[in-house]
């Protein structure tokens, strides 16, 4: 495909063939092969004055020409030169023109010039025909660039996610406005955008241009209508893009479609030849961005003949076309009525709050969620301290290394020190020597900071690295997999076992480490139906772990920190509380790590983190709202 940019073939001009100059018979073909060529050559290579200093009448092939590269700017001509024929002071020469249009297929026909012999040598007689054998006195060439429609990004069950929505575009007409700053301010209450903003905008803006403030939803406009309806110098156009079912519908794996970017076309431009142009609706985040050329498809063009008078309303004669090529759909394993249960959760909490849910087993990622609060792409790239929904991950090492069992007796302390540094449990409270189910149900840290200082210094990593924390996963939508140090040593280890130090993780990950103890076997993740593999499965601590470790997080459902949880179903878990910043007492966030068996869904796993939740009740209650939409 040639260089790609939108181009019409405008008003053409009259071209009247010079009267012939007193020929000389008996001109040979080479001299006129060698005319029509360097006719071509100089039209073709950019030097249109001096292809028409060679023809009948300059300043008319001069104007053709030159009208020619306006109405098709970045375009660029291959000319080939066919068979020549001479007779007696006139010739013609075939040529073949191909047209590296800009964003578009090339436009390749078979044309011909014709020649006069004068005074001063061979002339290309100065004719429209010169452009498009087509073309004739008072008709213009019209090139009409088009996209194929864009092809469905779906769901697990093949349906459709994002479908045609009205929009409505509320803005400012500036050369209406009578009092700015009490436009500002009226605009401002209704759609949240600073009314500062909106005063700064419009004041650069020219004389007569729309000024957009922000789009809406045509459900979301009518509720804030009465509010700005009537104020002088608010307009509301409306339009249809391509949108999925709301605004909050797993954005951050998704992506947004939208007018084209300078730097989505750059990164689809293919040896320096952009296929796409502004304008195009693109793919412009997301999976609507990665499978940018499967959905999209490939432009094509139809070229016709017009009158360049446009009151004559000719619809003109089509001469050429490329037939827009459709893309093909790309399928995600998002299941709605999961999305739907997980937007429906996060909302209930004001504050940032990602939801995650895997399939245990597969791998396939069921729903990405975060609240309006939230940024939405931290649900799969966010890097957070985990808190003690690491705990998952240290009673995988430390029941692998063979020390400990659910049944092991271990001191709970209500606080431990570590090389002068004072850890304790949540208001420190004290169990005495309880079984480990016990100490991980009620998350003891003491006991973990104990028992995980007696591991190898690489072992916690060794254990998250067999659920996939720390992999590189080649996504097309990037999953931050976690970090957990090898070689860490003293208070940090001992930080480390409970999920702080410089332990980091995603919602995404965690929902992954959850699936990877409900399925037995650690699964790659999966966000698009039949792509190739994001990286090698891991390899998983062993069933014999993952058979002790399942009921240790079913009883803190049944009698530990998410007892709220106890009627949702088959539910196991661990609940956690990161702390972070400098603030003292610092910051907490609050986690659930968890799946349900047997649900309205079948078996899922989740990971839900409420930022700054302060602690883990805030993310079981998110859970349960999720579970209960689920009717679980």
């Amino acid at each position: 495909m040639g260089a790609r940019r939108t181009a019409v073939l405008g008003s053409v001009l009259t071209l009247l063939a010079a009267p012939a100059l007193a020929a000389c018979s008996g001109g040979s073909e080479d001299d006129v092969r060698a005319a029509a060529q360097a006719f071509l050559d100089d039209w073709s290579g950019g030097g249109a004055g001096a292809a028409a200093a060679a023809t009948t009448d300059p300043a008319a092939a001069g104007a053709l020409l030159e009208q020619t590269a306006t109405d098709l700017p970045g375009a660029t001509l291959a000319a080939e030169l066919g068979e020549v024929t001479v007779d007696d002071g006139t010739a013609t020469a075939g040529w073949t023109a191909t047209w590296d249009l800009a964003a578009a297929p090339d436009w390749t026909y078979e044309a011909t010039l014709e020649l006069r012999e004068a005074d001063e040598g061979w002339q290309v007689v100065a004719a429209p025909t010169v452009v498009h054998p087509e073309l004739a006195e008072g008709q213009r060439l019209q090139l009409t660039r088009t996209l194929p429609e864009r092809a469905a990004l779906t769901d697990a069950a093949g349906q459709p996610l994002f479908t045609p929505t009205e929009v409505v575009n509320v803005g400012v007409a500036k050369d209406q406005v009578t009092d700015l700053p009490a436009l500002a301010a009226a605009l401002s209450a209704a759609t949240g955008i600073p009314a500062e903003q909106i005063t700064a905008d419009v004041e650069v803006a020219p004389a007569g241009q729309f000024v957009p403030v922000i789009t809406l939803r045509r459900p979301d406009f009518e509720a804030i209508r009465a509010q700005v309806f009537d104020l002088p110098g608010a307009v509301f156009p409306t339009e249809t893009r391509l949108l999925a079912p709301s605004a909050r519908f797993a954005p951050a794996l998704l992506g947004r479609v939208g007018a084209a970017t300078a730097e989505v076309i750059e990164e689809t431009t293919e040896d320096d030849e952009a296929v796409y142009a502004a304008g195009d609706q693109l793919g412009l985040s997301g999976l609507q961005r990665a499978f940018q050329e499967q959905l999209t498809g490939t432009p094509g063009f139809t070229v016709s003949v017009v009158s360049t008078d446009e009151t004559t309303g000719d619809a003109g004669r089509q001469v050429a076309a490329v037939d827009p090529v459709p893309g093909e759909p790309v399928q995600t394993p998002l299941v709605r009525p999961l999305q739907d249960a997980a937007d429906a959760a996060v909302a209930t909490q004001p504050l940032a709050t990602h939801l995650v849910v895997v399939r245990p087993g597969t791998g396939e990622v069921l729903a990405v969620s975060s609240n309006e609060a939230a940024a939405a792409g931290n649900a799969l790239t966010g890097q957070y301290p985990p808190g003690s929904s690491m705990k998952a991950i240290t009673a995988t090492a430390l029941l692998s290394s063979g020390g400990l069992t659910p049944d092991t007796p271990v001191a709970c302390p209500g606080t431990t020190v570590v090389e002068g540094r004072e850890f304790e449990n949540q208001d420190q409270f004290d169990l005495g020597t309880v079984p480990f189910t016990e100490a991980f149900a009620q998350s003891c840290n003491t006991t973990f900071i104990q028992a995980g200082l007696q591991l190898p210094d690489d072992a916690l990593a060794a254990a998250a690295a067999s659920y996939g924390v720390g992999t590189d996963w080649q996504l097309p939508v990037d999953v931050f997999s976690g970090s957990v140090p090898t070689d860490s040593t003293g208070t940090t280890k001992a930080a480390n076992a409970i999920g702080q130090g410089q332990v980091l993780v995603s919602p995404a990950q965690m929902a992954l480490v959850a699936a990877g103890i409900a399925g037995g076997t650690p699964a790659v993740p999966v966000e698009v139906v039949g792509a190739e593999p994001a990286g090698p499965a891991p390899e998983g601590p062993g069933q014999a772990v993952l058979d002790q470790l399942r009921p240790m997080m079913r009883q803190v459902v049944l009698s530990g920190t998410a007892t709220a949880l106890a009627a949702r179903g088959e539910v196991y878990g661990k609940t956690g509380t990161a702390e972070f910043g400098s603030n003292t007492p610092p910051d907490s966030h609050g986690w659930f790590v968890g799946y349900q068996l047997g649900g309205p869904q079948g078996d899922i796993a989740f990971a839900v983190l409420v930022e700054a939740g302060q602690s883990s009740s805030a993310a079981v209650g998110v859970t349960d709202a999720f579970l209960g939409g689920l009717g679980g």
